[in-house]
């Protein structure tokens, strides 16, 4: 896999650089609410724009029907872009049409624009490999090489992500290759005791990669609205608590190879409870109980990990020369049932070993709770494809890279 500082060695004055970069970015109106993903991107942005390339940075934003929707423009993206290149960055209001061709025509070295969400186009995500090649086609006609450097996307077979670089000489961006360094660090050169975090909402969004970890890590916590299928499956009562009830038999064959194979499956002691899903509008006060992860009233429902798994899970990670994490412990948006998911974060701050935060809503979890980001090892700019490298899958955008 060829890197941007080969590119930048072979010289990039007045070249047009296509980069495939994640401003996927959540938004409340126009109004950006975590511009970590912007900032990721920033430094390969400035590198070729310093350089005296005509940059031209395009991404996908939510997921649009294939067709063009205000509420899904790029252009706050390219604006707060701008604000941190500290440049006029411009904006390009569709992705392969006049307003494109016109925009990156426009461009003098060093100078940086952005094309409308790539999702506007149906080609972009289409599974017909015509309809894709198509698009990356055009979108091929605005640049004279491709610097991949969006790894949130890189688990996605899309034009932008898979079929455009082999139409142009590629190369991996700043993030990338920071990103891939980072991964094999759990993959191939692990510092134990390896200790894995898994929460978030559904199972079924782990099973893969827990599968993989049970050969690997050497304990894996467990927390999150999916603890509670654990806890079912081994007979507890979970009140109204989020189930996948259907999981329940893959998840008492792991639990049964994890002992088997010395693996330490932690869960829950201890659980917040309340009669109902939190107000998120008003977030006003829930006032949870706290009881036994193996006493769950009926009627009641989970909704954070309770004070002694915090104290359990801590100790768990107090150790570790690896760590990971991937997914909250609880509703971390309701300050009532964001402890679990802080403690967490501080046991990887205070962590000796190596602490990788799995991207998605850990890192929003990470920002959203006022830590500290240079405090952890690394913060992945990709859940999705952090779990899918994990779980031992190809990812598209990465062969794509490879020469």
């Amino acid at each position: 896999m060829k890197t941007i500082d080969e590119l930048l060695s072979e010289g990039v004055a007045g070249k047009r650089v296509f980069v495939r970069a994640d401003l996927n970015v959540p938004l409340d109106g126009t109004a950006i609410t975590d511009d970590g993903r912007i900032r990721a991107v920033v430094p390969t942005v400035r590198a070729l724009a310093g350089a005296g390339a005509r940059v031209v940075v395009a991404s996908h934003l939510g997921r649009p029907k294939g067709a063009p929707d205000p509420a899904f423009s790029l252009a706050p993206a390219a604006a707060r872009l701008g604000e941190l290149l500290g440049a006029d960055v411009a904006f390009a209001t569709d992705t392969v049409g006049d307003s494109a061709t016109a925009t990156v025509a426009g461009l003098a070295g060093g100078q940086v624009a952005v094309i409308e969400n790539l999702r506007f186009n149906a080609g972009e995500t289409s599974k017909d490999d015509a309809e894709r090649g198509a698009f990356a086609d055009r979108l091929a006609a605005l640049a004279d090489a491709y610097v991949g450097d969006g790894f949130g996307a890189v688990h996605r077979k899309h034009a932008s992500v898979f079929d455009l670089p082999a139409r142009l000489p590629h190369y991996a961006g700043h993030l990338i290759a920071t990103e891939v360094g980072v991964l094999k660090k759990l993959t191939d050169d692990v510092r134990r005791p390896y200790v894995v975090a898994l929460g978030g909402a559904k199972v079924s969004d782990k099973l893969a990669v827990i599968d993989q970890l049970l050969g690997r890590a050497d304990r894996i916590l467990i927390g999150g609205g999916m603890a509670y299928t654990f806890l079912k499956a081994q007979g507890h009562e979970i009140g109204s608590s989020l189930l996948q009830e259907d999981q329940i038999p893959v998840v008492r064959e792991y639990m049964e190879r994890a002992g088997k194979t010395g693996v330490e499956l932690v869960l829950p002691v201890d659980t917040l409870v309340a009669a109902e899903f939190p107000d998120m509008r008003t977030k006003a006060p829930a006032h949870p109980d706290t009881v036994a992860a193996d006493a769950m009233p009926a009627g009641r429902m989970g909704l954070d990990i309770g004070p002694q798994t915090r104290k359990l899970y801590a100790s768990k990670l107090a150790d570790a020369g690896t760590v990971f994490w991937n997914g909250p412990m609880g509703v971390f948006e309701h300050p009532d049932y964001a402890e679990g998911t802080k403690a967490v974060a501080q046991a990887l701050i205070d962590s000796p070993g190596f602490t990788v935060v799995g991207g998605g809503d850990s890192a929003a979890a990470v920002r959203t709770l006022g830590f500290d980001e240079q405090a952890f090892g690394h913060i992945s700019t990709g859940g999705g494809a952090s779990l899918e490298y994990l779980e031992g899958k190809t990812l598209p955008g990465l062969a794509a890279l490879e020469d």
